[in-house]
């Protein structure tokens, strides 16, 4: 189970689940923020709106963005070391994990793109959409957890 990282895999997989902390906590930091900045340009109040761009920019740049390239990296280390990338049946809940990091690396991307709308002024998404949208990281995890521990397919 250990393939060409050897006796290595089980600290790459701890660094793994370390990075995937420090991101989904990004992850479910900034969707917050954004609910805040936006509430405060529908407010009128540019001076605390300047502070949301302020903490997004430094969320973004401090925890979301490097952990995410940690976790990439990392786990297509540990993916590699399964033998993804060399045939090895039984890795269906593999596939479906790495479909929805995938899904999370988009919506991560959204995010980032809808902050700068914020930053712009431009409001595209009602306060009550923007909070719904606040539950896509949960749900991910929800379901990543139970394919990494269950394993069903």
């Amino acid at each position: 189970m250990i393939g060409l990282l050897g006796p290595a895999y089980e600290w790459v997989k701890a660094a793994h689940i370390i990075f995937v902390i420090f991101w989904m906590a990004g992850m479910f930091m900034m969707p917050r923020y954004l609910v805040y900045h936006q509430e405060a340009l529908v407010a009128g109040d540019a001076a605390d709106a300047a502070r949301w761009v302020e903490r997004e920019g430094k969320l973004r740049s401090i925890i979301l963005t490097p952990a995410m390239i940690a976790v990439w990296g990392l786990g297509l280390l540990l993916a590699a070391s399964l033998g993804l990338f060399s045939g090895v049946p039984g890795l269906g809940w593999l596939h479906a994990k790495l479909f929805l990091v995938l899904l999370l690396s988009a919506y991560h991307g959204w995010m980032v793109g809808y902050a700068k709308k914020l930053a712009r002024g431009q409001m595209t998404l009602t306060g009550k959409r923007l909070r719904m949208i606040n539950e896509v990281p949960a749900l991910a995890a929800t379901i990543i957890v139970v394919l990494v521990i269950v394993k069903p397919f």
